[in-house]
């Protein structure tokens, strides 16, 4: 597989830019054995440690430790929820509110292994914070989106994904809790003469790991990292923010 880029790097710890479709370490038989972890520990060795995952399907920060010391350190701040865990997604759909939180007990489907259920006891509770930052109204038959800022509490399986499918606004191009919306140029411009098999501007999950903030286990100073957005985002973005503002707005 293709070196992935390091976003940051010293001697207690270093951080990767994952792209959407690379699993962070083997989940299940049958999987791919290319994976982050098995990339990583070929270039820096085995005692290098994942302190948190990502699903396959979500691109961006991926932060490893490259010792004990360092991964019982970062561990512990992911275990007491001291870390500030910021994602963002493109969602099928406008929330009804420009801030809000999702609060529900999930778990495991028994009759679809690998996907998350809303349950009302016997599961584990989640938490995500939701901001709007930008709105896109539906037009012309096409629904509306919104870039949404989420900062997860907690670290369930699919969080994210399920909290915004349970409000009605899930991730674009989400298989397991989203609808069929497609995002295209051509709903967007009008008078669009491009090729007859135009293809999505997105193809893939619209999830983005984009920061975490957390304490250095050297320095114990706070210290931020950012992964810079994909391409096929930045490009949905640039097109739907000339294409789909409010009228009004620029």
């Amino acid at each position: 597989m293709a070196p992935l880029p390091v976003i940051y790097e010293d001697e207690a710890l270093i951080a990767f830019d994952k792209p959407s479709g690379l699993a962070v370490s083997p989940e299940r038989h049958g999987q791919s054995p290319d994976t982050v972890m098995a990339w990583a520990r070929a270039r820096w060795g085995p005692e290098l440690t994942n302190v948190h995952r990502l699903d396959a399907d979500t691109s961006g920060l991926v932060l490893c430790a490259k010792t004990k010391v360092a991964l019982d350190f970062l561990s512990g701040q992911f275990q007491s929820k001291t870390v500030v865990k910021t994602y963002h997604a493109l969602t099928a759909g406008l929330p009804v509110a420009d801030a809000f939180t999702v609060d529900l007990v999930i778990k495991e489907d028994e009759a679809k292994p690998g996907v998350m259920c809303i349950v009302k006891k016997h599961g584990q509770t989640s938490q995500t914070e939701f901001a709007v930052g930008e709105r896109f109204p539906p037009s012309a038959g096409r629904p509306g989106f919104a870039w949404v800022e989420c900062r997860p509490h907690t670290g369930r399986r699919h969080q994210i994904r399920i909290h915004l499918g349970s409000v009605g606004t899930p991730i674009l191009n989400d298989p397991l809790y989203g609808n069929e919306a497609c995002l295209r140029l051509s709903d967007l411009k009008r008078g669009y003469k491009g090729r007859a098999d135009e293809k999505p501007l997105i193809a893939r999950l619209a999830l983005h790991a984009t920061g975490l903030t957390f304490t250095h286990p050297l320095s114990r100073e706070k210290q931020s990292l950012t992964a810079p957005l994909p391409n096929d985002l930045a490009v949905a973005l640039k097109y739907l923010r000339k294409f789909a503002r409010p009228a009004g707005r620029r």
